[in-house]
């Protein structure tokens, strides 16, 4: 599920939104000053940032461009035309005034989210995320390496976690990224994905669907 990062010092507004969020089906974190948002960002690896301005410690404008590869939805009592282009000029993704519709700010999240997942090379599934450029995949917080194949092989189960997906149908997928891969070396490819995996938490993260491929366990 996608894991977003609230950064607003308001707490009555932070506990809202993350009512809110988590009844959507996303992860939530938070953080209530600039400062504490810089030390979380790295361990919370959010998919996307709401970002309030007026906070204590960094503000929001000085945080916004040490935040890079994440899409940023600025939502601010500021409502100047000239402030709000010069946001989004420089990095924001969005900017959405309080007070809000949550609805709206729930579609816009939804659009980024979008977005992101058609140009990422970063999915995540559960405790899996998989980052197809760097060839790695982290179990909670530990990363583990994969091959050109495995990752390849992942990745198509990740974007499909809730279907099986055709033994033929992933050797089709993954040929251009891995000519190399055949039938009867796709079993043991899932082999050495779920045996790495597993050697992190003792969780088997891949079940083979009888008569049909693999999937990711539910």
């Amino acid at each position: 599920m996608p894991n977003i990062l609230i950064i607003d010092d308001d707490t009555h507004i932070s506990g809202m939104l993350t009512e809110a969020l988590r009844g959507q089906g996303y992860s939530v974190s938070c953080a209530y000053s600039g400062t504490e948002a810089l030390l979380i960002l790295p361990k919370a690896r959010p998919d996307l940032i709401l970002l309030d301005l007026m906070l204590p410690g960094l503000t929001g404008e000085e945080l916004l461009p040490q935040i890079k590869d994440t899409p940023v939805i600025v939502v601010s009592a500021k409502a100047d035309v000239s402030h709000k282009v010069e946001l989004l000029l420089g990095g924001a993704a969005d900017y959405i005034t309080k007070p809000f519709d949550m609805g709206e700010l729930l579609a816009r999240i939804e659009v980024q989210l979008r977005k992101k997942s058609e140009v990422s090379d970063r999915l995540s599934v559960g405790a899996l995320t998989l980052y197809a450029d760097k060839l790695t995949v982290t179990v909670g917080d530990t990363e583990v390496r994969l091959t050109r194949t495995e990752c390849a092989i992942l990745k198509l189960l990740m974007q499909n976690p809730r279907t099986p997906v055709g033994k033929t149908t992933i050797l089709e997928k993954i040929s251009y990224d891995t000519p190399d891969c055949t039938e009867r070396s796709l079993k043991q490819h899932i082999s050495n994905i779920r045996h790495k995996l597993q050697a992190v938490d003792g969780v088997d993260y891949i079940e083979a669907v009888y008569g049909i491929g693999f999937k990711m366990r539910s």
